[in-house]
C-alpha cells in the first residue's frame, strides 16, 4: 500500500534523525519509490525541509505539552509531533483538523492505543493554546537560537566573527526557501533564448540580477524541461558562479579544478573557456567522477577530462596549470537553505578538522601553479577559520603567492566594500539572498 504525504516524511525525517543521512538525498530516493505526483512531491520536500529547519523552535513549542522531556519520547514520535506542529504553524493552505487527523491515525498504525491518544492531546492542546513567547527567554543567545533555530555554538561563532546584526540576519534569511537557479550554457544558447524557450515551456523564468549567465525560475520544473534535458542550462546558485568569473579561465588554457564533483563549477570553466583547451577535473571519490563526466556530456563539453585523485597528493604530479581551482570540501554554513541538516549534524571540532584538510588541499595544489598564474580558493561556508584564516595561514608559508586586488574588477556585481579584502570576498546569504560564498584569489609570482 502506497504511502501518505506525511507518512513518507515522517521516514525521511526518522532517518535524517537517527542515521544523520543527508536531506537532500534521501528526499530524492522517497520521491522516486514514494510515486507521488508533482504537487504531494512539493508538500513533502516543504514538510520535510521546513521541520529540520525550525527543529528548536517546534521543540519550544512542544515543551509546555508534554509532562516527559522530549528526548525520552520515541524518536518518531517526537517527529510527528514536531512536523504536525510545523504544518499548523507555518503551512496556511492545510486545514489543523486535517493534520490532527492524519497524525493521530499514523500514530495507531506505528504504536500503541496510548501513543495515538498522547499524541491527539497534545496537538489539540497547542491548536487551543497561546503559542509561548520568545520573550521569556532571557539570555539573548539562547533566544535567537530557539527563535530562528540555529545551535547556540554556531551563534555564538558568527557574533563574535560578524556581530549581532549581522547574525540576527544571516539566520532570518536561513530560514526562507532557497531559490532555484540555473546558469546558461552560453556555448549554445543565450539568456534570451533560454528564457523563451522556458516561459514557452510553461515555466516562469527571469534573469539573474547579479550574473550575467544567470537565471531564476520563479515556478515550474524546470528539471524536466526540454532546454535542462538539451543541455541549454544546468543547476548552480549564483554566489557559486562566481567562482569561474575569479578563476577567468581563456580559450586555450590548461585548467586544473581540484575537488571538483558533482561538476556545477568545472563544468562553468569550460564554458568559459569556448570548450577550447582543457579542464582537469578530479574528485576523491570514483563514484563521483561518473556525475562531472555526465554533466559534461549534457552540456556538450569535450574539453573535460575527469579521474579520481585525492588533491592533497598533487604534490607528486609535475603537470602545471595556467588556472587552479580548490572548491574546499567545507561545513557547508553558507547553504543552510538548501541544506538545513547540516546545522544540527556538524560541530565545532567538525571546523578545526575541516580547516586542517582545506590547508593541505590548499597547499598540494599550489604546486601545480605556472609561474604568473592564477590559483583560487573557495567555500561554501561563512566560517572565517575555513576562509580568511586558511588563506593567511597559506600566504605566510608560500611567499610566491600573494593576494589578487584585481580580483573585484572581474566579479559580475558590485561587491559590498565591507565584504572585501584585497584579493578575498566574503558573501552573506543576505547580501544578495544566494548562498553564503567565500572566494580567495592568489596570483603566483612570475
Amino acid at each position: 500500500m502506497s504511502k501518505t504525504v506525511r507518512e513518507a516524511a515522517l521516514d525521511v525525517l526518522v532517518k535524517i534523525e537517527k542515521n544523520q543521512a543527508y536531506s537532500h538525498l534521501l528526499l530524492n530516493e522517497t520521491r522516486k519509490n514514494a510515486g507521488l505526483d508533482r504537487r504531494d512531491s512539493a508538500l513533502l520536500t516543504e514538510i520535510v525541509y521546513g521541520t529540520i529547519q525550525r527543529k528548536l523552535t517546534l521543540d519550544y513549542y512542544l515543551k509546555p505539552f508534554i509532562k516527559q522531556d522530549l528526548k525520552k519520547l520515541d524518536t518518531w514520535v517526537l517527529v510527528l509531533l514536531r512536523l504536525s506542529i510545523y504544518q499548523m504553524v507555518y503551512l496556511d493552505r492545510v486545514p489543523e483538523r486535517a493534520v490532527v487527523h492524519e497524525a493521530v491515525t499514523i500514530a495507531k498504525k506505528n504504536g500503541h492505543k496510548g501513543i495515538s491518544g498522547m499524541v491527539n492531546g497534545v496537538l489539540r492542546a497547542f491548536q487551543r493554546a497561546q503559542r509561548p513567547s520568545f520573550d521569556l527567554i532571557k539570555d539573548p543567545v539562547e533566544r535567537l537560537s530557539i527563535k530562528s533555530s540555529h545551535p547556540v555554538w554556531l551563534l555564538k561563532r558568527w557574533i563574535d566573527q560578524y556581530g549581532q546584526e549581522e547574525t540576527e540576519a544571516m539566520c532570518d534569511e536561513n530560514l526562507l526557501p532557497a531559490p532555484v537557479t540555473m546558469r546558461v550554457n552560453l556555448t549554445r544558447t543565450t539568456r534570451d533564448e533560454v528564457i523563451h524557450q522556458l516561459t514557452s515551456e510553461g515555466i516562469e523564468a527571469v534573469a539573474a540580477e547579479f550574473t550575467e549567465v544567470g537565471v531564476i525560475i520563479e515556478k515550474g520544473a524546470v528539471f524536466e524541461s526540454d532546454a535542462y534535458m538539451q543541455g541549454l542550462i544546468t543547476a548552480q546558485d549564483e554566489s557559486s558562479m562566481m567562482v569561474a568569473s575569479a578563476l577567468s579561465p581563456e580559450p586555450g588554457m590548461n585548467v586544473l579544478d581540484t575537488c571538483a564533483a558533482p561538476g556545477g563549477k568545472t563544468t562553468h570553466l569550460a564554458e568559459r573557456m569556448n570548450n577550447e583547451g582543457q579542464v582537469l577535473a578530479l574528485d576523491l571519490h570514483p563514484q563521483k567522477i561518473k556525475l562531472i563526466q555526465a554533466q559534461a556530456k549534457r552540456l556538450g563539453l569535450s574539453s573535460i577530462k575527469a579521474e579520481a585523485l585525492d588533491a592533497r597528493k598533487l604534490v607528486d604530479h609535475a603537470d602545471e596549470y595556467d588556472r587552479v581551482l580548490v572548491d574546499a570540501p567545507c561545513t557547508g554554513f553558507g547553504v543552510l537553505k538548501r541544506k538545513p541538516d547540516i546545522k544540527w549534524s556538524k560541530t565545532e571540532q567538525d571546523v578545526t578538522q575541516i580547516a586542517r584538510i582545506q590547508a593541505d588541499i590548499l597547499s598540494a595544489a599550489s604546486t601545480r601553479v605556472k609561474n604568473g598564474g592564477l590559483l583560487v580558493y573557495s567555500t561554501c561556508t561563512v566560517d572565517k577559520a575555513e576562509n580568511e584564516e586558511t588563506i593567511k595561514a597559506f600566504l605566510k608559508n608560500h611567499p610566491d603567492f600573494s593576494l589578487d586586488s584585481d580580483l573585484k574588477n572581474r566579479l559580475p556585481i558590485q561587491v559590498l566594500p565591507q565584504r572585501f579584502d584585497q584579493g578575498m570576498l566574503t558573501v552573506l546569504p543576505q547580501d544578495y539572498h544566494s548562498d553564503g560564498f567565500f572566494i580567495a584569489a592568489l596570483k603566483k609570482q612570475s
